[in-house]
């Protein structure tokens, strides 16, 4: 992980982590039931936000983008990169290809946010199509690669990726040492397992708890059978937190996850817009519901409603995935009465 934070020092921002208001219009302290209420007290114990919505690309995925490319051997990077992604991804190696000089091509499945797609043509990539799943995905990136020669960039299911994107885990940490909880969404894998990597060398004392979507639980079904559980693209599509769509955690963050996430939240459709539009509102930023997740998963900790999960007593991070939304959703989202 010290590794991989040296190897892109400089290549991404090291984003702050962001007090979040405990008084006043918006105040995140909740009605707690149970005698920890004390512990999910966002003025006591301190809640705060690691925005990676604010990274060059608006994602966290920027991270493993970059230490995968500058982990390459030059001579394999120079003949370019490929990858799949519904969008953050996308961008992310668009963005890391562009820094180190190199052409990149990327699968960008139909239904993906017409932001993450403009961005990633914008970074100067080669952006392809194909059907929203995971299959098609994979099988025209294998493509893309036979035909260019150049080296697949896994989303989330290899080393240098989880390693890359658990430097957000370890800036939490060298920020904030005596942090209590942490909070991270779930879609492949890869922030999770970063996440649970980093404070678990670094803060053992700390619990990182995960966070899906109810209609796109594949990773909690799959910690609890204890293998990994594929849901369909009909099933994850119908969720709005496009950016944990994916449909089955990878190899490599599961064997991370089974031993080592403290638990995982699920939340509904109405609890992630309202978290969303949240955010701009009262946090004065701009947060996709994927990055929403945690905030929404913090309201259901605090009224102890969360399957028996419960904060330790401290301070607890959430942290935001992206902030890569279509203007529309996000219009949609600030005008909703029901939300306000």
């Amino acid at each position: 992980m010290r590794a991989a934070a040296d190897r892109i020092s400089g290549l991404v921002r090291r984003t702050p982590l962001l007090p979040l208001p405990g008084r006043g219009p918006g105040a995140l302290p909740v009605e707690v039931q149970g005698e920890d209420a004390s512990a999910v007290d966002a003025s006591a114990s301190g809640l705060w936000a690691k925005p990676e919505n604010l990274q060059l690309t608006g994602s966290f995925k920027l991270r493993g983008a970059m230490n995968f490319l500058a982990s390459l051997d030059p001579g394999v990077r120079a003949r370019g990169v490929v990858t799949h992604s519904s969008g953050n991804h996308g961008q992310a190696v668009a963005c890391a290809a562009a820094t180190f000089g190199v052409p990149a091509t990327v699968v960008i499945p139909e239904g993906a946010p017409a932001v993450k797609l403009e961005r990633t043509r914008g970074w100067g990539a080669t952006v392809l199509r194909c059907e929203n799943d995971g299959e098609a995905r994979a099988r025209a990136a294998d493509e893309a690669v036979q035909a260019s020669g150049g080296t697949l960039v896994p989303p989330y299911d290899h080393a240098w990726i989880v390693a890359g994107q658990g430097t957000a885990g370890l800036e939490i940490v060298q920020d904030l040492p005596n942090v209590a909880n942490v909070l991270v969404c779930v879609g492949g894998g890869g922030l999770s397992a970063g996440t649970v990597l980093a404070l678990s060398e670094l803060a053992p004392h700390a619990q990182v708890i995960g966070v899906e979507p109810e209609l796109a639980a594949d990773a909690r079904d799959s910690l609890a059978s204890g293998e990994r559980v594929a849901w369909t693209p009909a099933q994850t599509n119908r969720t709005i937190a496009d950016g944990v769509r994916t449909q089955v955690l990878g190899e490599v963050p599961f064997r991370i996850l089974k031993d080592r996430l403290h638990g995982i939240v699920t939340v509904s459709e109405h609890e992630i817009r309202a978290a969303a539009a949240w955010w701009p509102r009262f946090g004065r930023m701009v947060v996709e519901p994927t990055g929403a997740l945690t905030l929404a998963a913090w309201r259901r900790l605090a009224r102890g409603d969360a399957g028996g999960l419960r904060l330790a007593a401290g301070p607890t991070v959430l942290v935001i995935s992206g902030g890569n939304v279509d203007d529309d959703v996000l219009a949609a989202l600030l005008q909703d009465p029901v939300l306000r």
